[in-house]
């Protein structure tokens, strides 16, 4: 993605040709480093297992192996040796890396929820949804409800699930915010029409990045989620909630869901 540099202090950023807010340059910044770290993750926990089982064979071949033939010998070392040597790459590169944001502190404070809907709905609208013609819809049965958790965070995972829902809509399209509570849980739910066309089309705004638009098509592997809503998921868990993703297909209604209690206790 083309970034442009404002051309006066305190100007909106410029980003794919239209201007946005500052709140909405942080709030992709803040999907990025998710996004970052929850692909790191996936590569130290998919790598470590097939190195295991290199290492555990090496042990089995080395025993079935002439004890003095020195090249079957220099051989498995070679192997074992190259294993620990990823293995220690994961440690002290990708590992490291997440370190700082491993764990996930929360601000907590009781808010209304209605507002931070309402919020977070005008940030998307007057941003990537005004600039793509797409409509954000809000169908709320929330009135008085409060929440105890960190709200900023809960709104960031809201803006990355309507803004998707965005990035994904062809124009005139609408994607809609349902928003619920019971006695003891919030729920809110985004749906859309995903088009390919929407995702891709570089002649269109954009804020996700490329990659992230391309991946979040692909077949999910053992229903994983896509890596654009990392932080969806992380907040969701961390308040002790969950997130959850439909399979996305051309034209159907696709589903994004965050479940929250009202009362968070689990800390990341």
């Amino acid at each position: 993605m083309t970034t442009s540099s404002t051309e006066a202090a305190g100007a909106k950023p410029v980003l794919s040709g239209f201007a946005v807010s500052e709140r909405t340059a942080h709030l992709r910044a803040e999907t990025a480093l998710f996004m970052r770290d929850h692909v790191l993750s996936l590569v130290s926990h998919d790598l470590r297992g097939p190195l295991n089982a290199i290492h555990s064979w090496a042990y089995v071949l080395e025993r079935k192996l002439d004890a003095n033939d020195p090249n079957s010998q220099r051989a498995v070392t070679g192997i074992r040796s190259g294993v620990d040597q990823q293995v220690k790459l994961l440690e002290t590169i990708i590992d490291a890396t997440r370190a700082g944001t491993k764990s996930l502190a929360l601000a907590y404070t009781t808010f209304p929820l209605h507002p931070l809907l309402d919020e977070t709905v005008a940030e998307v609208r007057s941003g990537l949804a005004r600039a793509r013609g797409v409509e954000v819809a809000v169908e709320s049965q929330l009135t008085t409800e409060q929440a105890s958790g960190d709200r900023e965070r809960l709104a960031a995972a809201l803006w990355v699930m309507l803004m998707f829902g965005v990035e994904a809509s062809t124009e005139g399209a609408a994607v809609t915010l349902a928003a619920r509570a019971d006695a003891t849980r919030w729920y809110a739910t985004v749906t859309f029409k995903p088009s390919a066309a929407a995702l891709d089309d570089p002649v269109l705004p954009h804020l996700l990045e490329t990659f992230a638009r391309k991946q979040a098509r692909e077949p999910r592997e053992a229903k994983r989620i896509a890596w654009v809503f990392a932080l969806c998921k992380r907040v969701a868990e961390a308040h002790g909630g969950s997130f959850e993703q439909s399979d996305m297909q051309e034209s159907e209604t696709a589903t994004l869901a965050l479940h929250v209690p009202l009362s968070a206790t689990t800390a990341a």
